[in-house]
């Protein structure tokens, strides 16, 4: 006979029968850049236990599962962001190419390889997101959008007059266009081009689709752009600051079905904002302009750079922009201070503060541009003026306040100074460095202070740091210039690459704030997303609500958030001038060696 069954050891005979991964879920996540390491880079996983766990060592396992490194001793660097205990495994002397995992007690990384192509065509990938935010023709739909633009409005004399301005990109993932982040993303595209030549390919035409021009795609882009900013200065008009505002909002349209209606049908011509120096606004909201130079200075870099670098293809484009650049420069130095964006009837805008490093970034493209020492001698009086972007060593910053968030001017003045003007542009770079170094000592080694496109600051940190190094050799930062770019690609507490797409394999956003990744179903290839931001922010913007369960509540419990829903448009937003920004520093890096 049976022995009767024993009902209170039930719970622990079925509980023995499930999957383990049902007994308790990890708790300790290793961090790595999933796109991989460069041999002679720094190369450096992050452990976040969400609890405090002590790791002690780790190894390095090869394809095969055969430890190739290690054990070594994981070095503590405490809480972060949600991770209540971090750990910095070093193996950067491990340099033989190949794939790789670091195992630490219980965790493993994701795969990754270590190799001199890592960055191979990285920087043409985040092109399809920049084509994908083209006005006029737009080569993802295959139709022409917003082709009625634009009908001047709010403090000018000439009110109510059509300018045609067609073209350009959408600045996120609404429809608005603005000159400081179209002129910003223009000049990245084109130092990217100048600087590191190799790192494009030609397999686009000028339109944005598929077949070679012989021309190679960052150029295609940067054009299309200066042409936009060339019709939004053009000779006889107004100079102008931004195309539509926030009623952009009310319709969550794909760019081919856009329903806003500003007045004159739904549609039809968006409101174009010109350049006054003063306080502008059509609603409750306005900005705090004081001048021209901000939006001046952008205009005279971007255009002093396309001259120079078109001119030995098409002398009379060349020659346009070269005639607009001077113009603008001299509005520059006749109006300082800042041209902010426009707020509709939200009160967000783009609060720029600062615009000496905009005219300074002027000054040294016009000397390049033309050997005229006036404008090196005026450059290096603005690099005085604003020797280090104020966000850096920061807490907190208004939106956009401080733009663009490095200071390209510096890199540029440099390439023509004297040796003594070359130390001190190089130092005003490591007084900025310095820095944000100085709150960098959590386990990912990231300073930047968590506001709203706080990824726009981490790749900026690091392409400065990286024009540092070229500048004087110093590579006092390899080790945090190294911790931002890996942040951008894996190595931060919610183990996700921050570019949609990047790479395809890998873990990255997948909800994106996107109509057409939400509508369409497909990937924003390439776009570089918002980042996190400090949960105060994301708990205090408006609009904004979590449209789903939170894959990532576990890495959400700090003081520093991301989510990857559509309803989060603060920290998973792709952004059109980050992902132009990026494009420089994934070219720095694919160029296939260290640099």
């Amino acid at each position: 006979m049976a022995p009767a069954p024993q009902f209170h050891r039930l719970p622990l005979l079925l509980a023995s029968l499930l999957p383990a991964t049902l007994h308790a879920q990890p708790t300790t996540f290793v961090r790595v850049n999933q796109l991989g390491y460069l041999p002679d880079g720094v190369k450096v996983a992050v452990v976040c236990a969400l609890s405090p766990q002590p790791i002690a060592t780790f190894t390095v396992e090869d394809s095969t599962g055969r430890v190739v490194f290690g054990p070594r001793r994981a070095k503590a660097t405490g809480a972060f962001a949600g991770c209540e205990s971090t750990a910095r495994l070093d193996f950067s002397a491990l340099k033989k190419p190949g794939r790789y995992r670091v195992v630490a007690g219980d965790a493993r990384s994701p795969d990754f390889p270590i190799g001199s192509a890592v960055y191979a065509g990285t920087a043409d990938t985040l092109l399809y997101y920049m084509r994908q935010q083209r006005s006029g023709f737009n080569p993802f739909f295959r139709d022409s959008v917003h082709r009625h633009d634009g009908i001047l409005v709010d403090d000018s004399a000439h009110a109510g007059r059509f300018i045609p301005t067609s073209g350009g990109w959408a600045d996120a993932s609404d429809y608005l266009q603005y000159v400081a982040t179209s002129a910003t993303a223009a000049t990245s595209l084109m130092l990217a081009w100048r600087d590191h030549p190799r790192a494009f390919a030609d397999a686009f035409d000028a339109r944005g689709l598929p077949g070679s021009n012989g021309i190679p795609d960052v150029a295609d882009e940067a054009r299309h752009g200066l042409e936009w900013l060339l019709r939004m200065y053009d000779d006889g008009a107004p100079m102008l600051n931004q195309l539509g505002d926030d009623r952009d909002h009310t319709f969550l349209d794909l760019p081919t079905t856009d329903s806003s209606d500003y007045g004159w049908g739904k549609g039809k011509e968006r409101p174009l904002y010109p350049c006054t120096g003063r306080p502008q606004g059509l609603f409750k909201y306005r900005n705090r302009s004081t001048g021209m130079a901000s939006t001046a200075g952008k205009y005279a870099a971007v255009f002093a750079l396309g001259a120079k670098l078109f001119a030995s293809r098409d002398s009379l484009f060349a020659d346009s922009l070269r005639q607009r650049a001077r113009a603008a420069y001299e509005i520059g130095r006749a109006s300082p201070g800042v041209c902010q964006t426009a707020p509709g009837k939200a009160p967000y805008f783009y609060e720029e503060a600062n615009w000496a490093d905009d005219m300074e970034l002027a000054a040294a493209e016009l000397h390049l541009l033309t050997r005229d020492a006036r404008y090196l001698r005026e450059g290096v009086e603005y690099a005085r003026q604003e020797p280090v972007t104020p966000w850096m060593g920061a807490d907190t910053a208004r939106h956009y306040e401080f733009y663009p968030w490095h200071n390209a001017g510096h890199h540029e003045l440099w390439r023509a100074a004297r040796t003594r003007e070359k130390r001190l542009l190089a130092s005003y770079y490591r007084r900025g460095l310095d820095a944000v170094v100085a709150r960098a000592s959590n386990g990912f080694r990231i300073g930047v202070p968590f506001i709203w496109c706080s990824n726009d600051l981490v790749t900026s940190f690091a392409t400065q740091a990286h024009l540092y190094r070229v500048m004087t050799g110093d590579t006092r930062y390899a080790e945090y210039e190294a911790a931002a770019i890996d942040w951008l690609f894996g190595t931060n507490p919610w183990g996700t690459s921050m570019v949609i797409g990047l790479p395809w394999s890998g873990r990255w956003p997948r909800d994106p704030h996107s109509v057409i990744s939400s509508q369409l179903h497909v990937p924003i290839l390439g776009g570089l997303v918002d980042g996190p931001v400090k949960r105060s922010i994301f708990q205090n913007l408006q609009y904004i609500r979590l449209t789903h369960d939170d894959s990532l509540a576990q890495f959400n419990r700090g003081a520093v958030v991301y989510h990857d829903d559509w309803g989060d448009y603060s920290t998973n937003e792709p952004i059109m001038d980050g992902t132009a920004s990026l494009a420089y520093l994934l070219a720095a890096l694919s160029v296939g060696r260290d640099r």
